[in-house]
């Protein structure tokens, strides 16, 4: 009977919960159970296709019970009698903590031990979102905990963070504070994640979870996606596969340092831990202020590792990208081009060049500032953000110009959290550098370059100003690239108090987002690059901000297939600048074909970072074709599906992957050679994401055979392709002289109805 009623009850709570979608309301139980003949209150985080099940008795413990696929409403019920975790869902330090937590604090009075209870749990909808936070409070102080749980309701994504706040006669001392923590079953787990350096970022790295630490972190200060990502997948199945087997992903969205830990201890579960790298960051925390992690963004698939990528890739079109569901430009960057050799007659050649190649923007990189001290090199000027006018007497109102002459946008390049010593602005406000009082500070690119402070307003306004003065004065720029080459190399904060200087790297990122704010309030419809050293920047704590991130200052297209390949994982193709450069490329000195080049560049946002003037009449005829047949399927590529087929990292001579639109009704596959040996046996690969009972015509593009592909313009079943795959032959049929040891394909898949 008492079961039956509870029934009842959670039946009039989800009646209430619909007629008032926009109130607030105060759940006294979610669905509530016997167990163990004491009264549990259980809670269902749900999404369209997964659950997370928590515990949360008023005057209790918070517990984890259940992350997966949706429940039915009778596994709900009898959920405790199969969940064997009822793991503390945010463990505090100082009660019963052998192991591994979330949070530890320093009381007013010392005290370093915290003991939370359950006081209430709340449930509100948000647009295409519901947030329930469970606030919890220590038995003893005033001091609480919100665990916040946000489910969207269109895709399958739980972000989950913490607000803490307490009302203690003084301030208290947090010394660790995770966002979130997530117990995963041991079995065959299997932990896949990105790791790197400059010109090498996004490498895949996949190793079973053995007893012992994992330990991911970043402790860089400006960029925080160089050697190593704040997001991961766990494969619950074993060896990880692309499109089958089960994947929980997992994502802190944070600009700022950042620590991930996998535990695997004496339990029966993987403990894993996510927040702010609290290694000298210790943060005083006034009665007043409430301190908020950021989130955490959770995924679950059983479509493999794809799968939880597609997910991402969905969550953070529709909310995390900046205008992340409009297609991105064709542009051409100077950088490669010129590097820093700027001027007014080399600039408008390349906006007359990339134009007639049917390009729709040109972005002038460094090189284009500085009054007492030309932008010469890395060794002066960052910080002094006037146009040289003895590189361009016109100035950019006379770059825009030409812009619009040739019939496409403008945009320019930026670094302005930085300055050099070198610079009026060094001169000016030496004190504006982030630097330890009685130290000299250690100096970065070119010898002289410093990180601004912005933790200080007055920086702030500075930095916010630099880009307001250029879109003040040139409304017309479209996009702005937006650069960050030093990592923080000297702790101290002229702004901070002595008191304070451990909040220092948490304190910078606060104004850092302030700034970002501002700009995005004032101009919500510009394009902004987050570019750091190349991919320093690929993290969802900085994309609400930015359209797109830089992937890596190397453009080499080989490589790049492994870069791009390991960023997919989390972010979508629309983010991912892709650019065609040079052969020799200027980084690797390797020799690629353009064709391959191209070929590579289209996987992501396409562009082109090359000197056209030094393209031949023939190169420059493949890359027209190219970028109009790349407008044909930009919708599919960068508002699509991913499905990755052939991984470079299994070293099978071949990379593979594709496109589908959501109606399945159109595709693009790619194909590349990544081993160049003779006879060597290369896979056969089978298409995925594509509807069984559709047909669908193969055309290829960028074709430079002689001869069309045997399958070119025939018509085949979904399921057919999907069950056989296409032979792809290992070289390309062209005349003897062009003949080289790359090859590559692009099929392009239309329904025929």
């Amino acid at each position: 009977m008492q079961l039956e009623r509870t029934i009842e009850q959670n039946l009039i709570i989800k009646k209430m919960k619909s007629m008032k979608a926009t109130r607030k309301i105060s759940l006294l139980a979610g669905f509530s159970l016997l167990a163990g003949g004491l009264w549990a209150q259980n809670f269902c985080i749900s999404t369209p296709g997964t659950s997370l099940v928590i515990n949360a008795p008023t005057g209790g413990e918070l517990k984890y019970l259940y992350y997966g696929n949706k429940l039915s409403e009778t596994d709900l019920q009898q959920i405790e009698a199969v969940s064997n975790c009822n793991h503390t869902a945010y463990p505090v330090y100082g009660m019963n903590c052998p192991g591994e937590v979330a949070l530890a604090v320093t009381h007013a009075d010392g005290n370093l031990s915290t003991q939370m209870e359950v006081a209430s749990v709340s449930t509100e909808t948000e647009k295409q979102a519901t947030l329930t936070t469970v606030r919890l409070k220590d038995k003893v102080y005033p001091f609480y905990i919100d665990v916040c749980y946000k489910a969207y309701q269109d895709v399958d994504m739980i972000e989950t963070w913490t607000e803490i706040s307490h009302q203690e006669k003084k301030a208290v001392r947090l010394t660790q504070f995770a966002s979130a923590y997530l117990p995963v079953r041991r079995g065959n787990v299997w932990l896949s994640h990105l790791s790197g350096s400059w010109a090498n970022e996004g490498q895949l790295t996949q190793e079973p979870l053995e007893p012992g630490m994992i330990v991911i972190k970043n402790k860089d200060g400006v960029r925080n996606s160089h050697t190593a990502h704040a997001e991961v997948m766990f494969s619950l199945d074993g060896n990880p596969r692309e499109n089958t087997g089960r994947v929980i992903g997992a994502a802190l969205c944070y600009t700022g340092n950042y620590k991930l830990k996998i535990d695997t201890d004496d339990s029966e579960y993987h403990q894993f831990y996510a927040g702010i790298n609290e290694e000298n960051s210790s943060y005083t925390l006034p009665g007043k202020e409430t301190f908020r992690t950021p989130s955490v963004a959770l995924t679950y698939s059983n479509e493999g590792l794809s799968g939880a990528s597609r997910n991402f890739h969905k969550w953070g079109r529709n909310y995390k990208l900046a205008h992340g569901n409009t297609v991105r430009d064709i542009l051409l960057n100077s950088w490669e081009g010129v590097y820093f050799d700027i001027n007014q007659e080399g600039m408008d050649q390349m906006m007359g060049d990339i134009a007639s190649m049917g390009g729709e923007l040109f972005v002038m990189d460094d090189g284009w500032f500085g009054d007492k001290y030309s932008r010469k090199d890395d060794s002066s000027s960052l910080g002094d953000w006037v146009t040289d006018s003895r590189k361009l007497p016109e100035g950019i109102g006379g770059l825009i110009k030409d812009a619009q002459k040739h019939g496409i946008k403008f945009g320019i390049w930026i670094e302005p959290e930085m300055a050099n010593t070198t610079s009026e602005l060094y001169e000016k406000h030496p004190e504006w550098i982030l630097k330890a009082p009685q130290r000299d500070p250690v100096l970065g690119r070119g010898g002289t370059q410093v990180v601004l402070d912005l933790a200080n307003p007055e920086v702030q306004d500075f930095v916010f100003k630099v880009v307001d003065d250029l879109m003040t004065q040139h409304p017309e720029i479209a996009y702005i690239k937006w650069d960050a080459n030093m990592a923080i190399m000297n702790h101290g904060s002229n702004y901070l108090t002595k008191d304070n200087q451990s909040h220092m790297y948490i304190d910078y990122h606060k104004g850092f987002e302030k700034i970002c704010q501002r700009i995005r309030a004032k101009y919500p419809d510009l394009v902004i690059q987050a570019c750091a050293s190349g991919g320093g920047r690929a993290n969802y704590g900085y994309l609400p901000y930015f359209d797109e991130f830089w992937v890596s200052d190397n453009t080499d297209a080989l490589q790049r297939i492994y870069m791009q390949w390991g960023t997919s994982y989390f972010f979508p193709a629309i983010a991912m600048a892709s650019h065609i450069s040079a052969a020799p490329n200027h980084q690797t000195f390797r020799t690629v074909p353009l064709k391959f080049r191209i070929d590579v560049a289209m996987s992501g946002r396409l562009g082109m970072e090359i000197q056209p003037k030094n393209m031949t009449d023939e190169e420059k005829d493949l890359c027209r074709k190219a970028i109009a047949d790349y407008k044909k399927i930009r919708p599919v590529v960068q508002l699509g599906d991913i499905y990755r087929l052939v991984s470079p990292y299994d070293r099978l001579g071949v990379a593979s992957l594709m496109y589908t639109s959501p109606e399945k009704d159109k595709a693009v596959f790619y194909w590349w050679k990544t081993e160049h040996f003779v006879n060597q046996h290369l896979p056969r690969v089978t298409l995925a994401g594509l509807d069984p009972d559709k047909k669908y015509r193969i055309s290829e593009l960028n074709r430079i055979d002689n001869q069309p592909l045997a399958f070119e313009g025939k018509t085949f079943s979904g399921a057919f392709l999907m069950e056989n795959g296409l032979e792809i032959p290992y070289t390309h049929r062209v005349d003897y002289h062009k003949q080289n040891d790359y090859a590559s394909r692009v099929l392009y898949l239309e329904e025929v109805k």
